[in-house]
């Protein structure tokens, strides 16, 4: 299995910045697609950014320009840089990273546990 910890949440005032890192662990064989979803209280869960292995980059239109997604593969690590950031950004941020266990093994999406960001006003 795929073990996921997130770390750099916390609470900042608008305007601030913090970056989140997420570190993938476990009997990995590749790691493709990783990224970041969020989710605000009594929302659904949307994808922030997203990296392929490639290097390629995916962001939602709210956060262009604001934030950077990057990964470190030699570490199994994802980071997202958060700078401007506004009390919309507030959410539980979850890591998403897809995997396989194997050569002949297909790929899965595996979660991280959350982190909170809390942006005031």
């Amino acid at each position: 299995q795929v073990q996921l910890v997130e770390s750099g949440g916390g609470l900042v005032q608008a305007g601030g910045s913090l970056r989140l890192s997420c570190a993938a662990s476990g009997r990995i064989y590749r790691i493709y697609d990783m990224g970041w979803y969020r989710q605000p209280p009594g929302k659904q869960r949307d994808l922030v950014a997203a990296i392929t292995d490639g290097g390629s980059t995916n962001y939602a239109d709210s956060v262009k320009g604001r934030f950077n997604i990057s990964r470190d593969n030699a570490k199994n690590t994802v980071y997202l840089q958060m700078n401007s950031l506004k009390p919309e950004d507030t959410a539980v941020y979850y890591c998403n990273v897809r995997a396989s266990l194997g050569y002949y093994s297909g790929s899965h999406a595996y979660w991280g546990q959350g982190t909170q960001v809390t942006v005031s006003s």
